[in-house]
């Protein structure tokens, strides 16, 4: 078939069988008509609906063994509505992001559509149960603090609603035109929309915004990482054409037949390997979500990690009572009691929260929270913090009525240390090591995932994998090259997207799927010089460019209109 009229063939479908004297080529593309047996079906929403159970039964128990006040029938249904829209958003995400990792054995015929899908989905599943939760909780240090702490709030779920139902418009929007859109690009952008849109409608404009120094570190990876999938996928190519010397891997495919089995594992494990860290990196970012709607509804259960032994004590409180003697130190003085350090005046710890919190707020905020002043009120957090925790004996004992205000101290105080310890930190090596110590210890006591929310959101991706993938596929595997793809530039995108997704991960970034693996695709079809089909490359980087806009505007103004409703 000419190179113009499988551009202008529809999405999915594959072209008539070559016969004699038909002129043409034999048919390479996969076949999508099969139908889905019934009991796939009935399968598939059976362990939805037991996926849905699991989660209802596990927060129940949760909130009884923390001694949860029970909730009233809006705040239950509420909360119930937020963790199926967010468990929406990683459904999306499952066949919208996914289809990116199975286009190339789909293509390639390493696999048949539906056994590399299911293939595809257990080892996303596989790869949200393996993660550490560093992205799920990069991607929430981005919202404004005060949401944050009052995420249970009418204008926490405007929040939570917002940004979740924009970026799930945008995903289905650019689903709808066959365009692998990042569902990293629309989430980032649905967080920069709520921040700008409470600062914006807060008097004098006195509520914080964005966090721009964690929001420009997020969007450098976002945007630096399809260039690495470029670079990489297509050096990649290059290598294994001087020092893979088998013709066979660089042919497109034959037919319908299958490539060799040496081909047909290599192609299986990369592919298993783009889904297992799009499982890790993508998984995350809403997990940290869920945890927000959690801490909110319920923060006698979640807004602690109870699940820390009785052990931790002494070194939390040792971590704690350290990190209040550097902060002193650059409070005025070194004077370890009473109501002054040194200079500055150390206030009581509802004060004391108060000050951080103004600091975090600032344009520049780690520059007032080194002021004197702010570091004697992060002096009295730490103490309080210490003194709070080696009262109750451990973190699981803290009762429900002094539950909030430790989880504020901790979380400002973390947020605060992050701030001052980074390029232009005041405090020496050793004041530095012992103040990140002091936040890991932080972030251990506030950052947690459950295993039933892993559960439930590696079921969503996964489930979401198996759905709707047919338009994603066809644009990547068809659309973006003027030929087909070789068995090595499959390869090639795709362990170039694993390395680079698990990388990520392993750092705490969260990335895009979609655009390291088209960027990589694109990559090998430029060093094998084949070509590229321009009008898809035109409006891949237009969908691309316009992801952040849009999911700014949508989800600001969606903010905008639910604080009316809230």
């Amino acid at each position: 078939m000419s190179d113009a009229a499988l551009a202008r063939r529809p999405a999915g479908a594959a072209p008539g069988p070559a016969g004699p004297g038909s002129g043409e080529e034999p048919r390479t593309g996969p076949r999508f008509g099969h139908r889905i047996h019934p009991a796939a079906t009935i399968g598939f929403l059976a362990v939805l609906a037991a996926g849905l159970a699991y989660a209802g039964y596990n927060l129940v128990a949760d909130m009884r063994q923390a001694g949860q006040p029970p909730l009233a029938v809006g705040a239950f249904a509420l909360l119930g509505l937020a963790l199926l829209i967010a468990l929406a958003f990683e459904f999306v995400n499952g066949f919208h992001d996914t289809a990116n990792a199975v286009a190339t054995v789909i293509y390639t015929h390493s696999m048949p559509p539906l056994a590399a899908v299911i293939w595809s989905g257990a080892f996303n599943f596989l790869g949200v149960m393996a993660s550490t939760g560093a992205v799920a909780y990069s991607v929430v240090t981005l919202l404004p603090v005060e949401l944050i702490l009052q995420v249970g709030s009418g204008a926490g779920y405007a929040m939570i609603f917002a940004l979740l139902v924009a970026a799930i418009v945008w995903n289905l929007g650019t689903w709808a035109l066959g365009l692998p859109n990042s569902s990293s690009h629309a989430l980032i952008g649905s967080v920069i929309g709520v921040g700008l849109a409470n600062q914006l409608m807060a008097p004098d404009h006195a509520a914080s915004g964005v966090a721009w120094g964690q929001a420009l570190g997020v969007l450098e990876s976002l945007l630096f990482s399809p260039l690495v999938g470029f670079v990489c996928a297509a050096g990649l190519l290059f290598l294994l054409k001087r020092v893979v010397r088998r013709p066979e891997l660089y042919r497109a495919p034959e037919g319908e037949a299958p490539p060799p089995l040496w081909i047909r594992g290599l192609l299986i494990l990369t592919c298993t390997g783009v889904s297992f860290a799009h499982g890790g990196n993508d998984g995350q970012k809403g997990m940290g979500l869920i945890m927000l709607i959690l801490i909110g509804a319920a923060p006698t259960a979640y807004a602690l990690n109870r699940t820390m032994p009785d052990s931790s004590t002494p070194a939390f409180v040792q971590g704690s009572q350290g990190a209040s003697r550097v902060f002193r130190a650059h409070a005025g003085g070194t004077h370890s009691g009473g109501t002054h350090a040194g200079g500055a005046a150390v206030p009581d710890a509802a004060g004391a929260r108060a000050k951080v919190g103004e600091a975090l707020k600032a344009k520049a905020p780690a520059e007032a929270l080194a002021a004197p002043e702010v570091q004697a009120a992060l002096a009295a957090l730490s103490d309080d913090i210490a003194a709070q925790v080696q009262n109750y004996g451990a973190i699981r004992h803290v009762p429900a009525e002094a539950t909030q205000n430790l989880r504020a101290d901790m979380y400002l105080a973390g947020d605060a240390v992050r701030l001052l310890t980074g390029e232009h930190s005041p405090f020496t090596d050793d004041e530095t090591r012992t103040l990140q110590e002091y936040r890991r210890t932080l972030d251990d006591g506030t950052r947690y995932i459950p295993t039933w929310v892993k559960v439930v959101v590696a079921l969503a991706l996964g489930l979401g994998t198996m759905v709707g993938w047919k338009r994603i596929v066809v644009t990547v595997g068809e659309r973006i090259g003027k030929q087909h793809l070789t068995y090595a530039q499959g390869a090639s995108a795709e362990a170039v997207a694993a390395g680079t997704i698990g990388l990520a991960e392993a750092y705490g970034l969260p990335v895009s799927t979609t655009h390291i693996l088209s960027s990589g695709v694109a990559g090998t079809m430029w060093a094998n010089g084949t070509g590229l089909q321009m009008a898809t490359v035109r409006n891949l980087a237009l969908a691309w460019i316009m992801t952040l806009p849009a999911a700014i505007t949508l989800a600001g103004g969606l903010y905008w209109a639910l604080r009316q409703v809230f």
